[in-house]
């Protein structure tokens, strides 16, 4: 049976055609400027018209950027996407679209893509960071994923890590997205006259004060894994997102990780960098419909 996988992201809609966890075919369109549900879902329509190949589509799973209600019906929170909140978009786009629409956080998509198709296929407990404009994360727990009580668990960007740190997006102070997410990091580049493009950053990490900005964006990245793995005990760590692909991030960040780490855990925790990239949270999205 096909479905349309979709990760809606705040400057481009990516879909694709998925089949048995593999991609036939894709297609992507950028987000229309206003962010209007009404809006949104034209961009949604016309991707699924153009990949649809047969009538034996079963639906459409969609990743959202936002925090959503436990019955995955609604958004509870979706920063980038003003005026969602609280609104049934499940029932809206299952009745614009005329298909079975299912819902689901974009950094969970991407937890179920890897466990589908990636790095954890046939892993039961996982953790996944994606690592892009802030910090998402998801979550697998004895082959399931893990919603919490109220259906926001996994939010791995919002992990505190020091009352120094600044004021989040959330309207919260001490998250660690607020410095190691690219809208954090580019702050500070901007904020000490440095280009504030990542790979450039990145490429000058060894010299100061690169250097000194990087040093603090893993500290507490690290921080953050060390409170993951130390409250779930994951078989695998993987890493996604934008900043995942810089070069010898896992070497970069090994050092920190040690420091944080019980001896216990290390042993049996293998920390990774995704392979199936951003194509995990469209497979991810896609599986909502097995």
């Amino acid at each position: 049976m096909e479905s349309i996988g979709i990760d809606l992201g705040g400057h481009t809609i990516s879909a694709a055609l998925v089949v048995d966890g593999d991609i036939r075919k894709r297609s992507e369109i950028s987000t229309p400027g206003e962010r209007s549900m009404k809006a949104v879902a034209d961009v949604i329509a016309l991707l699924v018209n153009e990949l649809v190949s047969s009538e034996n589509i079963s639906g459409v799973g969609i990743g959202v950027p936002g925090m959503l209600d436990k019955k995955r019906e609604k958004v509870l929170k979706m920063p980038n996407f003003p005026g969602w909140e609280s609104i049934e978009i499940k029932a809206f786009l299952s009745s614009y679209l005329q298909l079975p629409i299912s819902i689901e956080n974009d950094a969970n998509c991407y937890a179920l893509g890897e466990g589908t198709s990636g790095l954890a296929s046939g892993l039961s407990d996982y953790v996944v960071f994606t690592l892009g404009t802030g910090i998402g994360g998801g979550i697998i727990s004895d082959g399931r994923l893990l919603k919490g009580a109220h259906g926001m668990a996994g939010e791995m960007g919002h992990i505190a890590a020091g009352p120094y740190l600044p004021r989040c997006g959330c309207g919260s102070f001490g998250h660690i997205e607020t410095i190691s997410g690219a809208d954090g990091i580019e702050k500070i580049a901007r904020q000490k006259g440095l280009n504030p493009e990542l790979p450039v950053l990145w490429s000058g990490r060894n010299n100061y004060p690169q250097k000194e900005i990087w040093t603090q964006v893993l500290d507490v990245l690290a921080r953050g894994i060390a409170s993951v793995v130390h409250v779930l005990d994951p078989e695998m760590v993987i890493l996604g997102g934008g900043m995942s692909r810089s070069d010898a991030l896992l070497e970069e960040i090994s050092p920190f990780l040690d420091s944080y780490i019980a001896f216990p855990y290390r042993d049996s925790l293998s920390i990774r960098v995704s392979e199936l990239g951003n194509d995990a949270a469209i497979i991810g999205a896609a599986s909502l419909l097995s």
